[in-house]
């Protein structure tokens, strides 16, 4: 599996679709950055919003996420049942696969920074990457929420931010920034209005009042249901189970004499998770998640064990994908080449002088890698959005869209050109020294990174014939040339080094 992470940011927003809307186009605004989820509760006044990408993508997208709410929260009219203390409240590192914590702590740090010196907003570290035991625990650091943090940040040198400066931004609020294991956000609704209830039933769950371990819980009213609801944070599901915390809630709420009507899980939840809720219910006998379906054609090969694969859908009679995804893939393919050696080079002890810059080669390939992947579907997207242009009426509107599309679909093999353009300089650099052995591998990726150069150029001018904006043909032609020019001269240096190592 690739390198991944994922990015959990907390908005204090639920009413406003649009503004969430905003904020996600504004983190998903670069390719390689996928959005998986995104869920709003207007009772809390918050949104969560999960992403995931290679970690070099990470922190670029979550900063991308905090300008936008930054600019169109303001924290002091927000009113809402959920703790809060700023616009984007909380934002966790998760790493998911091939990245340690050590490393998501990093990511915790330049984002942190960058989020404290550019928007100048307080931010606090927990969990994972805190700076201190006292700020482990985000309720701690919430302390107060946005109304009593807002004197609590100047005056008392315990609420001194890590980042940023040490006043609360009246408009954005403060923020907290952390890496963390994946929890389950979980809430259990009770037959009853009675806040009380609620309350004493969180207390008996929750880590801070002696239940359990893992579990952080608050009661809450919920007026729109006329039902109050216990809201929780179980942070470590493996060792507090969904369904210990949930037959507890129903023994406790029984004393009272309330039923639990319902429960919900908020955002994404990991397959365990549920399944080990599926095991204690059904009593299941010697089961395993690998008799679940989906796992199992996941370990098989994913879904492409069974789906089309992508040359075969090139293949088909549809228009798309075409060249430009064609010359995109072969720039991804490019960029692993380029990794692929860094990695078979770095720990090594004759290779221990460059190990500092074939890090680098392999960080920015598996960055590149997930762009250009992207790109594969972005530019297919792209060729349909012209498709769709010329199916409208005849009309200045059609025109226009047809205009726009055309454009559109210009710009994305130009993209595709320009990392792919990085890509072959990478592949020089392992080339030049990386480990010997792989050197046809460092050969090949600067071929196929010079094919995408070249298909991708071919994209650019076959689509800038359609557009009738002659200074943006002019701009797009020279750039293509530009960059085709250096790719050029990047291949050929490739090739001498690959014959004279053969």
């Amino acid at each position: 599996m690739a390198k991944l992470v994922e990015c959990v940011p907390n908005f204090s927003e639920g009413r406003r679709p649009e503004v969430i809307d905003a904020i996600c186009n504004a983190i998903t605004a670069e390719a390689g950055v996928v959005l998986l989820d995104k869920e709003m509760d207007a009772d809390h006044n918050r949104a969560v919003v999960t992403f995931i990408c290679h970690p070099g993508l990470a922190v670029e997208a979550a900063f991308r996420g905090y300008q936008k709410a930054a600019e169109l929260i303001d924290m002091t009219t927000h009113k809402g049942e959920h703790p809060r203390m700023g616009a984007c409240d909380v934002c966790p590192f998760i790493p998911i696969s091939e990245m340690t914590v050590e490393e998501a702590i990093v990511l915790a740090h330049k984002l942190g920074r960058k989020v404290g010196d550019e928007l100048a907003i307080p931010v606090f570290l927990y969990e994972d990457a805190a700076t201190r035991s006292s700020r482990k625990d985000l309720a701690k650091v919430r302390q107060g929420q946005y109304e009593g943090m807002i004197k609590a940040i100047e005056k008392d040198p315990k609420r001194k931010p890590d980042y940023g400066p040490a006043r609360m931004n009246l408009k954005a609020g403060a923020t907290a920034i952390g890496v963390r294991f994946p929890l389950v956000a979980f809430n259990v609704y009770l037959g009853t209005n009675k806040k009380w209830i609620a309350d004493r039933i969180a207390d008996a769950v929750r880590s801070l009042k002696g239940g359990y371990r893992f579990v952080k819980a608050l009661g809450f009213e919920i007026r729109e249901r006329d039902q109050v609801q216990i809201s929780m944070n179980l942070v470590n599901y493996t060792k507090t189970p969904i369904f210990r915390v949930f037959e507890t809630i129903k023994s406790e709420a029984a004393r009272y004499g309330v039923n639990v009507t319902s429960s919900e899980i908020i955002g994404l939840v990991p397959s365990q998770a549920i399944l080990d809720v599926s095991d204690f219910y059904l009593r299941l006998e010697n089961f395993s998640s690998a008799q679940v379906l989906e796992q199992k054609l996941q370990s098989a090969g994913g879904a492409t064990a069974v789906k089309e694969s992508f040359a075969d859908e090139v293949a088909s009679s549809s228009p798309a994908p075409g060249g430009g995804s064609v010359a995109a893939s072969a720039g991804a393919l490019g960029a692993a080449l380029a990794s692929m050696v860094s990695r078979l080079s770095i720990g090594k002890k004759q290779f221990e002088k460059v190990k500092d810059e074939l890090t680098r080669v392999r960080d920015r390939g598996d960055e590149l890698r997930a762009e250009l992947t992207a790109l594969v579907d972005t530019d297919k997207e792209a060729f349909n959005k012209v498709i769709a242009a010329f199916k409208l009426p005849n009309g200045q509107e059609r025109d226009d869209a047809v205009e726009a599309a055309n454009k559109e679909a210009a710009t994305i093999p130009l993209e595709v050109m320009n990392k792919s353009l990085e890509v072959l300089k990478l592949a020089r650099v392992v080339a030049e020294k990386g480990n010997p052995n792989s050197i046809t591998d460092a050969g090949v990726g600067g071929l196929m990174a010079t094919a995408a150069v070249h298909g991708a150029g071919y994209n650019v001018r076959i689509n800038l014939t359609s557009i009738k904006d002659q200074a943006f043909v002019t701009k797009l032609k020279e750039a293509a040339e530009v960059i085709t020019k250096e790719a050029e001269d990047q291949a050929h240096q490739i090739r001498k080094m690959v014959e004279s190592k053969l």
